[in-house]
């Protein structure tokens, strides 16, 4: 298994990447409201990403996606497609995974939105999940094993009783949206490649309310949990440095 060492020049076009996704995700955070269609979000990503130079949306015809964003609504896991009539109402949660391309360099990035007011232990889901990425960088270092992310994932969201979605999982990210190496949420039995600067990974913990089954939908694209149970999934591509911790690609803070 390769993975891509970047050069300074790379790692400066992926910066700019993933602060353009970042800016995208601050934007439709905005929109997340009871009665928007999902193709509604997918056009205004879509003219949102088109204004900006040398910038396309990385989703849309990859391996035959037909659209800019995948919109996952409760029990669906990743890969969901937009569509006219499919409203996001009172309660719902609505992951948005996204990814923009500037100048042949892509970002990728997934956030799970609550629409109005949710169930407390939904929106618990939805934190834990997201601290769960967190808890998993601090092990993002040179130096350190890639499966040291995985079992911190394992390790931080197994107490609550959640599911680990196993049959997905994040991946290197560069000059194609999806790079080596896979990077699972679970604990693996290996330690995995030594982590060395200039890699970049894309970290995704996506967690489910209850049993992480799963089952693929008949358009070939989407992914829900067998029993419905809602799911969460959180995303950012980082960058492995030389000096500790990794630097956040998609993020703005």
């Amino acid at each position: 298994m390769a993975v891509a060492i970047r050069s300074q020049r790379e790692i400066e076009l992926l910066r700019e990447a993933g602060k353009r996704l970042a800016d995208l995700h601050d934007y439709l955070g905005t929109l997340i409201r009871p009665g928007i269609s999902t193709l509604e979000l997918d056009h205004k990503a879509y003219d949102y990403i088109k204004k900006l130079k040398d910038c396309t949306p990385s989703f849309l015809n990859y391996d035959g996606f037909p659209n800019s964003l995948c919109i996952s609504i409760n029990e669906e896991i990743v890969h969901g497609i937009p569509k006219k009539h499919t409203f996001l109402k009172e309660g719902d949660i609505v992951t948005i995974d996204a990814g923009v391309t500037y100048k042949a360099y892509y970002s990728d990035a997934a956030r799970t939105y609550m629409v109005g007011e949710v169930k407390p232990e939904i929106r618990d889901l939805v934190q834990h999940t997201e601290e769960s990425f967190f808890e998993a960088i601090k092990c993002a270092q040179a130096g350190h094993h890639l499966h040291e992310i995985c079992a911190a994932v394992d390790d931080y969201i197994t107490p609550f009783g959640y599911g680990i979605i196993r049959e997905l999982c994040g991946h290197g990210v560069g000059t194609d949206l999806h790079e080596d190496p896979q990077i699972p949420n679970f604990r693996q039995e290996t330690r995995g490649i030594k982590l060395k600067p200039g890699m970049v990974l894309a970290v995704e913990p996506m967690i489910a309310l209850k049993n992480p089954e799963v089952e693929w939908q008949e358009d070939g694209w989407g992914v829900i949990t067998k029993d419905h149970s809602p799911v969460s999934h959180y995303e950012n591509t980082i960058l492995i440095t030389p000096e500790g911790e990794p630097e956040i690609l998609t993020l703005n803070r």
